[in-house]
Parts: C-alpha cells; sequence; structure tokens
C-alpha cells in the first residue's frame, strides 16, 4: 500500500528550506510513499532541483497563490486565504487524494480551517491536539495540548477516549490507562469540571487510573494523560524546556576545562545515547484528534529532522489503521456520546471498556 501525505510546503518560521530538504529526507527513508508538495510551483521546483527527476514518482506538486502567515489570525486564513498552500493541502485529504496532511503553519489557522473544511466526528464535540510524550516506561500519548483553553467534563471524556484509541493503535495497547492531569491525586482536588469529568471515567468501565499529577507523565505512571488546552500546552512547553536546559548542562559539564573534555571523550557513547533520549525533534508532530480525517502539526519553528520526524508520524498514523479504529468505536457507543446527560448514558451503558 502506497501512503499519500500532503505536505503544506510553505508553512513554518522557515517554509521549503526546511519542509523540502525534509521530505527528501524522508523519501529517500521510505519505499512505499508518495508526497503531494502544495504551495507556489516555482519555489517547490527550484528548491526540489535534481531531486525532482530522482523522485519523479513518488511527488506531485500542487500550486497554490497564498501562504498563511505564522501571525496571521484564524478568521483571516479561514476568510482570505481559500488558495493557500495550507487549506489547498487540507483539501487534498477531504478529496481522498491523500491520506494524511502535515504543516508547520500557524496553529490556530490550521486548527480552524481543519475543522471548517473536515468537520469533527460524529459524536465529537471539540477536535484536541495530541501527541506522543517520552517517558520511562515508553511512550504517553498526552492531550489537549492547546486547542480548548477551556474544557467541559464532557470534552474531557472524549478527549480520553479519543487518546485510548491513538494508543490502542499506535502502541498497539488493547486497555490503555487513562489519568486527570491535577494538581494532586486525591479526589478531593482540582477545579469542578476536572472533578466531574473523574466521575464520568469512573463509571465508564474505561481503564480508568485516577488523577495524576505533572511528574507522572514523564514516569509514564498512565498511558494517556488528559487535560484541558492551556493546561496541557504549558506542561508540553515545560518538558520540552526542561530537556533543552539538561542537554546544556551536559555539554557545558563536559566541554569546561581539559579534564572534562577528556573525561567527555570516553563517555561519548554514553553522553550521545543521552543526548538522542532528550532530542525533542524526535518527538515533533501532533495530531488533531476527532477530526474525519489526519492532520499532523509540526513545531513552527522546526528544523529539517524535526520536520521529518512530523512526516513520519502521519506515516505510522495512517499504517496503525488509528482512525478507522476510533470511527468505529464511535459508532458503536454512538448513544453515550450523543446523548445530553453523558452520565445518565454511561449508567445506562455502564461499560465502554471494549477497545
Amino acid at each position: 500500500m502506497t501512503v499519500i501525505i500532503s505536505v503544506d510546503v510553505m508553512g513554518g518560521d522557515h517554509g521549503v528550506d526546511i519542509t523540502i530538504p525534509a521530505c527528501i529526507k524522508f523519501l529517500q527513508s521510505k519505499f512505499d510513499v508518495k508526497l503531494l508538495m502544495v504551495g507556489d510551483e516555482t519555489v517547490i521546483k527550484n528548491k526540489l532541483a535534481n531531486n525532482l527527476t530522482t523522485f519523479q514518482d513518488k511527488i506531485s506538486i500542487v500550486h497554490t497563490t497564498q501562504i498563511v502567515e505564522m501571525d496571521e489570525t484564524p478568521q483571516s486564513a479561514m476568510r482570505n486565504k481559500k488558495d493557500s498552500s495550507m487549506r489547498v493541502a487540507i483539501n487534498q485529504v477531504k478529496n481522498k487524494e491523500a491520506e494524511a496532511v502535515v504543516s508547520a503553519g500557524n496553529t490556530g489557522a490550521l486548527m480552524a480551517t481543519a475543522r471548517y473544511v473536515l468537520r469533527t466526528l460524529d459524536s465529537i464535540d471539540r477536535p484536541a491536539i495530541a501527541k506522543l510524550i517520552p517517558s520511562i516506561k515508553g511512550d504517553v500519548c498526552m492531550l489537549d495540548l492547546g486547542a480548548n483553553l477551556e474544557c467541559s467534563p464532557e470534552n474531557l471524556f472524549q478527549f480520553g477516549v479519543m487518546g485510548a484509541q491513538l494508543m490502542h493503535g499506535i502502541a498497539k495497547k488493547p486497555n490503555p490507562s487513562i489519568g486527570l492531569l491535577n494538581i494532586g491525586s486525591e479526589d478531593m482536588k482540582g477545579h469542578k469540571h476536572i472533578k466531574e469529568a473523574a466521575e464520568l471515567f469512573k463509571i465508564s468501565g474505561l481503564n480508568f487510573y485516577g488523577n495524576v499529577e505533572g511528574d507522572d507523565i514523564n514516569k509514564g505512571t498512565v498511558d494517556v494523560v488528559v487535560c484541558d488546552g492551556f493546561t496541557g500546552n504549558v506542561a508540553l512547553k515545560t518538558m520540552e524546556g526542561v530537556a533543552k536546559m539538561m542537554a546544556h548542562f551536559i555539554k557545558e559539564a563536559f566541554t569546561k576545562n581539559i579534564i572534562n573534555k577528556s573525561i567527555g571523550l570516553l563517555s561519548y557513547p554514553v553522553i550521545k545515547q543521552i543526548k538522542t533520549k532528550l532530542d525533542t525533534r524526535k518527538y515533533n508532530g501532533a495530531v488533531l484528534l476527532g477530526l474525519n480525517g489526519l492532520v499532523i502539526k509540526s513545531h513552527g519553528s522546526a528544523d529539517t529532522l524535526g520536520f521529518y520526524y512530523a512526516l513520519e508520524q502521519a506515516y505510522h498514523e495512517v499504517h496503525s489503521g488509528f482512525q478507522s479504529l476510533l470511527v468505529d468505536y464511535l459508532k458503536t457507543h454512538k448513544q453515550i456520546f450523543e446523548k445530553d446527560d453523558t452520565r445518565a448514558a454511561l449508567m445506562e451503558f455502564q461499560d465502554l471498556s471494549q477497545l
């Protein structure tokens, strides 16, 4: 099966200077992919140069005349940029010409445009930004990471269901554990909407662990960490900052003087291994969960390697069949998610654990 991915090559802080080299690196590593490069045809061809001939069977250029700026409002992008590389790339997924789209463009514009073009899945009120986070015990799915600053208990519950399906598809975990990010593990702690969301999880039959704290994310206490977008974004940026700080301190310690440099040379294999694990670029690429199609968001400031891993994320999610799992699951449990009183519906149904 050939995986077809639509790429907004004009998006991000650096545009084609980063996206196209990343695409070439990606094509060199995969035999079963085709990329639809969406953007200014002349710019794309100039940047591809001889690679256009080398990968002529794996590349199609889709010409567009507009670019969504990184500081542009979602409203402006929606109204005035209908021929933008971002909008047209998303249309490729809507029209079934691609199985996923990858963009490093403006997050707000990407979410708003994707939601408008693709629509949300039946039974899902709001899409969420989800990302796989490294932990001591393996990858953890965390959501929402910025799409929804305020969330109702029902929103958080739906995020947990979607996150569990993602871990089922990607990590092949049949019964992923779910935790609610909170200021303490005790039931009485946290905002009202978190407490009410916990009650929904408790009667759902899902593998609900309970409340988790910030340090539980990287400890791998649970497989899925659920939170509102404000909390999630702050936590994610904090983790990325700590990882960069640790990498800086390690480098500083081993280059401080001649003795440390000598020790560093002897310890190089270990240092390299640690540096690789702390490299946040390997975890670039967040999925916009809850849409009728796969949309992967890369960091706007990602370098070539970072954008490459966003493409890898899209590739693996297509192969996992995760989207079909989620759609089928929501259809099977439609009566739960579409009833006005979610708690009452769960009490009737009793068990959502058939993942």
